[in-house]
């Protein structure tokens, strides 16, 4: 999934490749003994609105003999994952901050990559509760939330007043008006990001989540997947599919293509982050001002999205980690949270911003966003995550295109899950 998205553009580009970053001169090697402060590097996936730029230079003002330099790595979260995890096992340290998807955090942290960090050391109490445990690993704060994230249901607000009709609050609502109201208008029922990659995991966890399953417990030693809970999710999107208020080609649907498809005026709902926002509403989107944005639904009652976004971690190699620290404190700030969202489009960690009536009038859907992050959990932890996020999207996918029965899905799902526990 690609977690560090700019509103309006979805896509985000390599602007700093390594080569120019060794080339720039900007010192490799392991960490030093008693450099605690002095320069650092802060890799990311890249920036495309620009603004983490200028965030950074307000630091290097500040700190001239502690100044950072910003390393945009590429725009695939498994390119970018695969680019740090090779400095990380290295031990070179030439990354000394990284910006890690939620999702790594355990890995990582199993893996000894990142140092543990001091909780009284950051405002964690000021951030939205859920997001906290995303920075978490085994009882332990190894990072420090940054960016948030939460998917929501978009849906075409002008369609459904003519019918005199809600958006929908359950999975019930909204199979009858995508089986039932779409058609009438020529549009297709339901899409979310059903091809197999990250965001069909996000999208199946959500499905078992808000059913009230679970996937993994225990940090990923135990397999909690096998359940009826698990089974409603799955089969209610398998049954999306069959039924055909899941149009056929969402399922190679990712983030772009379903957002795309939405303000081309093509579907009646789309579950999506809350980049989409801006490009729905921009002025080549045929459903500008047409659409609304709420939190997903689920059965018999809301829905739980899985948590998206970023969290900062230090590298266990970091060159000077006692630098990295402060920056982690100054980056969430929240003056510069505030430009996170201002600038960068990218939902703040900091609960109060969104309730700032600035923001909620430039920014319209930051109330029910807050709703559906309150309402958030994190992707199933594990020390192995590329495996079982690979494992759950293969799965999610078979059931959805009719491959194998949703109860099948579960109980292959359910012995690959324990297969890759058993590799700790």
């Amino acid at each position: 999934m690609r977690w560090m998205r700019a509103a309006g553009r979805g896509l985000l580009a390599l602007a700093v490749v390594l080569t120019g970053y060794v080339a720039a001169g900007v010192p490799t090697g392991g960490a030093e003994p008693g450099g605690g402060r002095g320069p650092m590097t802060l890799a990311t996936a890249g920036d495309l609105t620009g603004y983490l730029g200028p965030v950074l230079e307000g630091w290097n003002r500040a700190h001239p003999a502690e100044k950072v330099t910003l390393v945009e790595l590429p725009d695939s979260a498994d390119e970018t994952r695969a680019q740090m995890i090779t400095d990380l096992r290295s031990g070179e340290g030439r990354f000394d901050l990284l910006n890690i998807d939620v999702a790594w955090t355990s890995e990582f942290a199993a893996a000894g990559w990142i140092a543990p960090l001091e909780c009284g050391r950051f405002p964690l109490e000021s951030f939205l509760p859920p997001v906290v445990d995303t920075a978490t690993y085994d009882g332990g704060l190894y990072a420090v939330p940054y960016v948030t994230n939460a998917g929501m249901l978009f849906y075409r607000k002008d369609v459904l007043d003519r019918e005199g009709q809600r958006p929908p609050r359950t999975w019930a609502e909204l199979e009858r008006q995508a089986r039932t109201v779409a058609p009438e208008y020529g549009l297709g029922g339901y899409a979310g990001q059903f091809l197999p990659y990250e965001g069909l995991t996000v999208n199946a966890a959500e499905a078992v989540y808000s059913a009230g399953g679970t996937i993994l417990g225990d940090e990923g030693e135990r397999v909690t997947v096998d359940s009826a809970a698990a089974r409603e999710g799955l089969g209610f999107l398998a049954r999306g599919v069959r039924d055909g208020w899941i149009p056929k080609e969402a399922l190679t649907y990712k983030e772009e293509e379903s957002r795309q498809a939405f303000q081309d005026g093509r579907l009646l709902f789309l579950r999506n982050w809350p980049y989409a926002y801006a490009g729905a509403s921009g002025a080549q989107s045929k459903v500008a001002g047409k659409f609304g944005a709420v939190p997903l639904p689920g059965p018999g009652r809301a829905g739980t999205s899985v948590l998206g976004g970023s969290n900062l971690a230090v590298s266990s190699h970091a060159r000077h980690p006692e630098s990295a620290r402060d920056l982690i404190a100054y980056l969430t700030s929240e003056r510069v949270q505030r430009r996170v969202l201002s600038e960068g489009a990218l939902p703040p960690v900091r609960a109060a911003l969104y309730g700032d009536p600035a923001l909620v009038a430039r920014f319209p859907y930051l109330p029910a966003l807050r709703e559906s992050v309150l309402a958030a959990a994190p992707r199933p932890k594990s020390p192995h995550y590329e495996q079982v996020s690979l494992a759950v999207q293969a799965v999610a996918h078979d059931a959805m295109a009719q491959h194998q029965t949703p109860e099948a899905a579960v109980r292959r799902l359910a012995d690959e899950l324990a297969a890759i526990a058993r590799r700790r």
